[in-house]
């Protein structure tokens, strides 16, 4: 709090009118920077009333500058709100999505803006830095204040291969792969964009393994992409097991435990 921001023993005009017009626009979270332009209204001083509404409970902080009213907790818009260029994603979207019963412990936020994790109210939210071109698959959940970005199916699966260790595990994600419904066409423009050819080659592989419904585009598309180099089904995995020729994979995964492990929820 700065120190020249004079705390009220009670609520004045300006605080009772911010609060008013709060309701009556149905604002639930803002930031200092534009709060007075969607309230069609101008404050002597806006951050004095802040602060007095942030010392008398009606609003909190979510980090400097953003702010949302006591009764609004969803954590999705929150995580979203606070992050610029960002959408939910990795384990907290393949919850979402229905693909796994299994609850993160943290909100992951993909971003394609360096910001620190954060926890607010309680909430733990781990946000994952990613460059421009990876920003693609995104569609929107939820209506008006409850509305958040978030990756579509195609976009999760692949970001969750592209860098497994926020998707909870590779049984978790063979399990959501098998359950997933899958476009080819997302597969190929997310697969170009995310740019990585071990997840390309390990997402074709699954694809022919597990004949999954209309994905064979997609599986020509993964085999023109094979290179030369090995890569392990499990990428956490020990480096051992079968070796795949025309995929160029190494399967420590048994080609059993993968069929098995897919038909498992989690």
């Amino acid at each position: 709090m700065a120190d020249s921001v004079y705390i009220s023993s009670s609520l004045t005009k300006d605080q009772l009118l911010f609060l008013q017009l709060l309701n009556e626009k149905e604002v639930e979270y803002f930031t200092i920077y534009g709060i007075e332009e969607q309230l069609s209204h101008s404050f002597s001083n806006i951050n004095e009333v802040l602060e007095n509404l942030v010392h008398k409970n009606f609003i909190y902080r979510l980090q400097k500058g953003y702010y949302a009213v006591k009764s609004f907790n969803n954590q999705n818009v929150i995580g979203t709100f606070i992050s610029q260029n960002s959408a939910v994603a990795y384990w907290s979207a393949l919850n979402i999505h229905g693909l796994t019963s299994r609850f993160p412990n943290k909100v992951f936020i993909q971003t394609t803006k360096r910001k620190k994790d954060k926890t607010i109210l309680g909430v733990h939210y781990q946000f994952v830095t990613i460059p421009e071109r990876k920003r693609v698959g995104i569609t929107s959940l939820g209506y008006g204040n409850n509305s958040y970005a978030i990756t579509d199916i195609e976009k999760t699966i692949i970001d969750c291969f592209d860098l497994s260790i926020y998707s909870g595990g590779f049984d978790l994600l063979l399990s959501a792969f098998s359950l997933a419904k899958l476009n080819s066409n997302k597969m190929i423009e997310y697969a170009e964009a995310v740019n990585n050819l071990s997840v390309t080659k390990r997402l074709g592989f699954l694809s022919e393994l597990l004949n999954k419904k209309g994905l064979q585009t997609f599986i020509k598309y993964a085999k023109l992409k094979v290179n030369k180099k090995y890569t392990l089904i499990d990428s956490a995995g020990k480096d051992s097991g079968e070796f795949i020729l025309n995929w160029r994979l190494r399967l420590n995964v048994s080609m059993n435990e993968i069929v098995n492990l897919s038909k498992e929820l989690y």
